[in-house]
């Protein structure tokens, strides 16, 4: 048998483990997920069905996604390819030009009805990062924002994500309409410069599982460090996390799904 046959073979284990208390839909509040997918490193052909099955095992109402690729005709936008799998809208946000056949960027899929979109770049422009949002309304009529980012990348580089983090709530609407984000924001929470975005939301991971709060998120079998730098932040006046776990954190045979687990959280309304 070919690897690739021993890899889809093991799916449908795959996804019953990772399905092991996680969450299940619920109208009474969305689900989210977040995963960053490393572009196209490793073996893209034989990651994309772990990826799927990650994410359909998460379930997510929105999913916020990074290090999205797309290539030309070699490689169509990866967002999209799993958009396209999963049954779900997607909204796409690079630094890179429209016009231009390789572009590097954020997504944000979504199963719920969205109603407008933006995005933007951050400060300092020379870091080539993005934000973006989507406002969807929830099955009872609610209306909620969806945002997702991706943060510079080096420990020592907390003045660089002070910048981001500063434009980034500048640049957020405030409207009133509750707010969900998610993303590789590439630190701990507890570093000093998330101090804005501790004051401002609360994380779903932390606040249903105290003692997984430290909990590494960074791959270390691919030779990261040990680090919990993807994150689920939420309106604490607005949601409730009932349910939240990592996923995607086994490989099948010697393939992993990412260089990153994911996150995935239920809410309810308050």
């Amino acid at each position: 048998m070919t690897t690739r046959r021993r890899l889809l073979a093991a799916l449908p284990a795959l996804s019953l483990a990772a399905c092991a208390g996680l969450p299940s839909r619920n109208a009474a509040g969305p689900t989210v997920a977040t995963f960053n997918i490393w572009h196209d490193q490793g073996d893209w052909p034989a990651r994309l069905p772990l990826v799927e099955a990650t994410l359909r095992a998460a379930n997510a109402d929105v999913i916020g996604l990074q290090e999205i690729l797309q290539d030309g005709d070699a490689l169509p936008n990866q967002a999209q390819t799993l958009a396209d799998r999963l049954g779900m809208q997607m909204v796409f946000s690079s630094v890179d030009d429209a016009d231009r056949p390789r572009r590097y960027g954020n997504a944000l899929l979504s199963r719920l009805p969205i109603l407008d979109h933006d995005w933007v770049k951050l400060e300092p422009l020379d870091d080539y990062r993005t934000a973006q949002r989507i406002r969807c309304r929830m099955a009872d009529g609610r209306i909620v924002d969806f945002a997702n980012t991706h943060f510079h990348h080096t420990p020592e580089g907390g003045a660089i994500r002070a910048r981001q983090i500063a434009h980034l709530l500048d640049w957020l609407p405030d409207d009133g309409v509750p707010l969900i984000l998610t993303g590789d924001l590439n630190a701990p929470l507890d570093n000093p410069e998330m101090e804005p975005l501790r004051a401002r939301f609360s994380e779903a991971l932390r606040t249903v599982h105290p003692d997984q709060a430290d909990r590494t998120t960074l791959n270390t079998a691919l030779g990261h460090r040990s680090a919990q730098i993807d994150h689920i932040l939420y309106d604490a006046g607005a949601f409730r996390p009932v349910e939240a776990a990592i996923l995607g954190d086994q490989p099948v045979g010697e393939v992993w799904p990412s260089d990153h687990f994911a996150k995935v959280a239920r809410f309810v309304g308050v």
